[in-house]
């Protein structure tokens, strides 16, 4: 097993400052750089441990890469260049190409259909809402969309449909926001509808080039498969991923306009990016938007901290979400970025209590301060 308690990399004399706290740490003169120094960053330990009554039964593996705006590393969990998929992470740079062209401007739409865009929405009425009128906006309907119906992602979603007896539609789908964006993408350059969600067509290879100059890996060297919505999703490392989302934090703090949009709308839009007991909205608003978070599937996370200028990428070893969101807080936490004493709507996730089928609380997931 590799050992994460000497991740090396190169800095100059000065300390690293986060929120007014420092990181460089412990430093050591190179002879052959007699000018530069190496430090050994303090690992995260972010694997939850899963209990119940007072004994250990699981516990899961957590990957984390923390880059700065310049694109440095500077923190680690475990294997920061762990190639996994971005899954659903990816929404905001795959939204680009449109705000790029001029399309989404064009079309009239404004941040409640960016936000959706960049959503895995709950499926909520609200949400379904705004996809359909996404979609007429542009003269198609829901029959259009390449994503599968499944059923809403949040209890109330569900709960509507149960008292009204419809069937969830590809309007519910968490992505029906995204594939409504592409196929705008496609209607707005006059390219085809048909396969819009395909590796080969211009909406996805557009896409392929925006995540690669976001991320810097060569878009060749970009692993590409198909997400659970249909559409074409990327493999790389999580270095990368963090990357991208402190890229993302650094240009909206320094209010370039198309970056900005897109943080805008997340910040300002909580509820359309998840709903009403989604994690996400529920971070977005504790932070009052100075987090931004976009969950992905199978244990996969990307967070930016829009003060600071820093980006985020964690994933769960076996994909575990019970997991993923006490690992997100843990760092979040080590970054002062939340308290340790949370505000209530993230206190149930951290820890997450486990009940039986009668109510009780039979255990708990939580990662522990010292990662013991």
């Amino acid at each position: 097993m590799r050992d994460h308690s000497r991740c090396r990399t190169t800095i100059d004399r000065r300390s690293y400052l986060v929120r007014g706290k420092k990181y460089a740490l412990r430093h050591l003169q190179l002879r052959r750089r007699p000018r530069h120094y190496v430090y050994y960053m303090d690992p995260l330990h972010l694997d939850a441990i899963v209990s119940r009554g007072a004994t250990v039964e699981s516990q899961h593996r957590v990957h984390a890469a923390v880059v700065d705006g310049s694109g440095r590393l500077i923190a680690a969990a475990r294997e920061p260049q762990l190639v996994t998929h971005w899954r659903s992470c990816a929404k905001p740079f795959q939204v680009m190409p449109l705000l790029a062209s001029g399309g989404f401007d064009r079309i009239g739409w404004g941040d409640d259909q960016l936000a959706l865009a960049c959503a895995s929405h709950g499926g909520e009425p609200e949400h379904v809402a705004i996809a359909e009128a996404m979609l007429e906006s542009i003269g198609m309907e829901q029959g259009d969309l390449a994503c599968g119906p499944h059923e809403p992602l949040a209890q109330r979603g569900q709960k509507v449909l149960r008292e009204t007896g419809a069937r969830p539609t590809r309007l519910h789908n968490n992505c029906s926001g995204k594939h409504a964006a592409m196929l705008a993408r496609a209607h707005a350059s006059e390219w085809p509808a048909v396969g819009y969600e395909r590796a080969d067509h211009p909406v996805q290879r557009d896409i392929l080039r925006e995540v690669a100059r976001w991320t810097g890996v060569k878009a060749g060297d970009i692993g590409q498969a198909v997400d659970g919505c249909g559409v074409v999703e990327f493999a790389l490392p999580l270095s990368a991923m963090a990357r991208a989302y402190a890229r993302l934090a650094d240009d909206a703090r320094r209010s370039l306009e198309l970056t900005s949009r897109i943080v805008h709308a997340m910040q300002t839009r909580p509820f359309l990016i998840g709903g009403s007991d989604r994690f996400d909205s529920a971070l977005i608003e504790a932070t009052e938007g100075r987090v931004i978070s976009k969950i992905g599937a199978e244990g996969v996370h990307s967070i930016a901290l829009i003060d600071d200028g820093i980006g985020i990428a964690v994933k769960v070893e076996d994909g575990a979400q019970r997991a993923q969101y006490p690992a997100v807080i843990r760092v979040l936490q080590h970054f002062g970025a939340l308290p340790a004493d949370l505000p209530p709507r993230l206190a149930e996730y951290m820890p997450r209590l486990l009940r039986n089928t009668r109510g009780e609380v039979v255990g708990e997931v939580r990662v522990p301060d010292n990662g013991n």
